[in-house]
């Protein structure tokens, strides 16, 4: 039996840079100790095995010291005001493979002539937080009004996302690595990432979040795009005053975007308990009640200590919520709202008109088959 000679260090690293432990792979790897200590050196076959349990390419095991991996676009990301700064093989994958979906769909745009979107690289963050808010609104058509026709704020959310495809976003959402259901992303890591290009925006939502928080982070992520900025954030509708101006500036605009407050102010009644005001104006507005809250600080309606105490039972709840609800579903659907309904049809079209390889296309939406494939695109009003 044939053993590699890779060093032990390298065996450790890998499986803490998937944020595992011994007892995770114990089962299937029974000589990992001994390996992580170097008694025994793991054969070929085991090691490539290993490889693909921890998510890293096999030919970093033979490397004498653990690559630098940094994050490829700016990361604002902070974990108790400190930057976080080990990204898991989870969010480097996921972006690698947004990247490689947004190359290949600006080429695309270039190639059918399409025009720069205007509205990326639009604003600065001297900006007025109010207009910035009004022009995306306009944009978007995503209007209070617009919103009020929705029965739900869940589905005011697929509105808003269906918006920003319509203008030319690429909105992505999805909980876990590509279609590995065993590679769930951790909303606690990253909750979105802006990818800004005046071909290609695109904008990636962690779909593992509450669907509570996920409508803000399609706000805040789209606000990086008008300040045609590529970021990496794990901030919420909470707001900020320790992190980078443009990550305030992006939280102020989300708030806006979705609670105008004007509009709030308008409808706030002196008196009324804060469960009762939050519950009647998320209805209103389509948000959730972390953002009315988050608002309703802003109104100076109510203090620090109470949104605090309010925050924090409203959090709980809807954490609780977010573990009840299953995964499964439509795949067609789900697939589409992973890779975007924008993108599928454009390679669809691609695909069938010769231009981009069934191979790479299969790769790009996570299936096997052309006839998933050919149903993918029927779900996506690309073929008849």
């Amino acid at each position: 039996m044939i053993r590699v000679d890779v060093k032990p260090e390298m065996l450790r690293w890998a499986r803490e840079r998937a944020g595992l432990d011994p007892n995770n792979l114990s089962g299937k790897f029974r000589k990992l100790d001994d390996w992580e200590t170097g008694t025994v050196q793991p054969t070929l076959k085991q090691l490539e095995a290993f490889a693909r349990a921890v998510h890293v390419p096999i030919g970093y095991l033979f490397l004498t010291s653990p690559p630098d991996e940094p994050v490829p676009i700016p990361d604002f990301r902070t974990l108790a005001g400190r930057n976080v700064t080990r990204p898991s093989p989870n969010l480097l994958d996921t972006i690698y493979a947004c990247q490689e979906r947004q190359s290949w769909y600006r080429e695309y745009a270039r190639i059918e002539g399409r025009t720069e979107l205007e509205f990326v690289n639009s604003a600065t963050v001297d900006v007025p937080v109010a207009t910035a808010a009004a022009e995306m609104r306009e944009t978007f058509d995503f209007r209070v009004t617009v919103r009020q026709e929705c029965r739900t704020w869940s589905e005011a959310l697929r509105l808003f996302i269906q918006r920003a495809d319509g203008v030319g976003v690429l909105v992505m959402v999805n909980g876990v690595v590509g279609n590995n259901n065993y590679r769930r992303l951790d909303p606690s890591e990253f909750r979105g990432f802006a990818l800004a290009d005046p071909l290609a925006p695109l904008v990636f939502i962690n779909g593992a979040d509450t669907k509570a928080a996920q409508m803000f982070t399609l706000a805040h992520e789209l606000a990086h795009i008008w300040l045609g900025s590529s970021a990496l954030s794990n901030i919420g509708a909470r707001p900020v005053q320790d992190s980078r101006r443009e990550e305030i500036w992006c939280n102020a605009v989300a708030a806006e975007f979705l609670v105008p407050l004007a509009a709030l102010r308008a409808e706030l009644s002196d008196g009324e308990q804060v469960p009762d005001a939050m519950s009647r104006l998320a209805r209103s507005f389509k948000v959730s009640t972390l953002v009315v809250l988050r608002r309703l600080l802003d109104a100076q309606w109510i203090d620090r200590e109470t949104f605090e105490l309010h925050w924090r039972r409203e959090s709980e709840r809807l954490t609780a919520l977010n573990r009840g609800s299953g995964g499964g579903g439509d795949f067609y659907r789900t697939t589409l709202a992973r890779v975007s309904r924008r993108f599928a049809r454009a390679l669809v079209e691609s695909t069938r008109e010769g231009h981009t390889l069934y191979r790479d296309a299969f790769r790009m939406v996570g299936v096997s088959k052309l006839e998933t494939f050919n149903n993918l695109g029927r779900e996506a009003g690309v073929l008849g």
